[in-house]
């Protein structure tokens, strides 16, 4: 029995290419895995011609005992790989490839000789596949953006997020006002596309970014990019982040912030010529040709002071919001403590107050496990 063309990996092409195929070429050494092999093959149809039409859809929360492929589907190749099944499957007239990962989403790439063929295999994939999501007042769905072998990939969430309402106390009364009224915002009031928030660590921006996310659910989609200097130093990724989970049905489409945390590098004041164009494709998305009708907004955390940061991002008409996150004051914190701890014993507050991180552990009393090498030994250590 003779192999179809879609078992076949052609490493130059098509045998014999006619006037609407494409030459290829793939070449393979010992740093390719089975699955880059399996990639090459789900696509061989699509470059020659055979079947130009291609649908991909992601899928999260796939049932384990889902199969991800029509019941006529042939298995031609499959890979485990790193926590990914790969599999390729051929149908009369179409080809599938499913990548289907450990954490329960999965990938499927399907091209046809038809569109409409196309999408209908990627219906009956996913149709009963996935199972809906155990409402929870508490968790927020989250999106997280990473760069890896096979390009940017996006996996979605749900992280526990408290009600602003509920963590107000925890800031001081300034910049709690500031946080609240950021956290009422809606998106025709949306003036500026970067929110700033700076301040020693331990004074609870994350968990005033996580809040912003429970409160903006409804319209705004919260994505974290654990790897912004790769995000900002490659345009394919910064596109993709920035544009490529976009929906076409506009009666779904929602805002969607980019949550960078502990940017430094990016915005303080020698960013220019530290990170090359990262800081100039930061400004290009948030007051820029790439920002101009894209429903974007970028959060950076950061540890710099004011004074350090690049005067481009703190001018006026491009920040949405600037908000300095510090320690509580003295009364600030003792209340807190009060608060919380009722009669119970009271740590010191010194001069400086205390930030939120400080106030949670003398709270909830945490022991820190620790080794301090004893002052007489360090002293008269020495070579034996």
């Amino acid at each position: 029995m003779t192999s179809t063309p879609q078992e076949r990996l052609r490493l130059v092409g098509r045998e014999e290419p006619t006037a609407t195929a494409l030459s290829w070429v793939m070449n393979l050494d010992d740093a390719d895995t089975p699955r880059d092999v399996i990639d090459a093959l789900g696509l061989a149809p699509y470059v020659s011609g055979e079947q130009p039409h291609a649908v991909a859809v992601e899928l999260e929360r796939v049932k384990p005992d889902a199969p991800l492929c029509p019941e006529a589907a042939r298995t031609v190749r499959s890979s485990d790989d790193e926590g990914t099944r790969t599999t390729l499957y051929v149908g009369e007239g179409w080809t599938l490839r499913v990548a289907r990962r450990t954490n329960g989403s999965a990938m499927l790439n399907v091209c046809a000789v038809t569109e409409e063929l196309a999408r209908t295999v990627v219906e009956t994939c996913g149709a009963d596949a996935t199972v809906e999501p155990e409402t929870d007042d508490s968790q927020v769905s989250m999106g997280f953006w990473h760069s890896g072998t096979h390009g940017p990939q996006r996996r979605e969430r749900s992280i526990s997020a408290a009600t602003w309402e509920q963590i107000e106390g925890n800031y001081g009364t300034d910049i709690g006002a500031a946080m609240g009224q950021l956290m009422r915002l809606r998106p025709d009031e949306v003036n500026g596309r970067l929110l700033l928030l700076h301040g020693p660590p331990g004074t609870g921006k994350t968990s005033a970014l996580r809040a912003l996310a429970r409160e903006w659910s409804e319209w705004c989609q919260v994505d974290c990019v654990l790897d912004p200097e790769v995000l900002f130093s490659n345009p394919g990724y910064l596109m993709e982040g920035a544009i490529g989970v976009d929906t076409y049905d506009e009666s779904k489409r929602r805002w969607r912030l980019l949550v960078l945390e502990d940017c430094d590098e990016l915005i303080r004041g020698s960013a220019k010529e530290s990170t090359g164009q990262g800081l100039s494709r930061l400004l290009n998305l948030t007051d820029g040709m790439l920002g101009q009708g894209r429903d974007v907004l970028v959060a950076i955390t950061t540890n710099e002071n004011l004074s350090r940061l690049h005067p481009a991002v703190v001018r006026p008409g491009r920040c949405l919001a600037q908000l300095e996150v510090g320690p509580l004051s003295p009364a600030e914190a003792t209340a807190w403590l009060d608060r919380e701890l009722g009669d119970r014993p009271k740590p010191t507050v010194g001069p400086d107050g205390m930030t939120l991180a400080e106030l949670i552990e003398s709270r909830d009393d945490r022991a820190r496990i620790q080794s301090t090498p004893a002052e007489s030994a360090s002293a008269t250590a020495g070579y034996l």
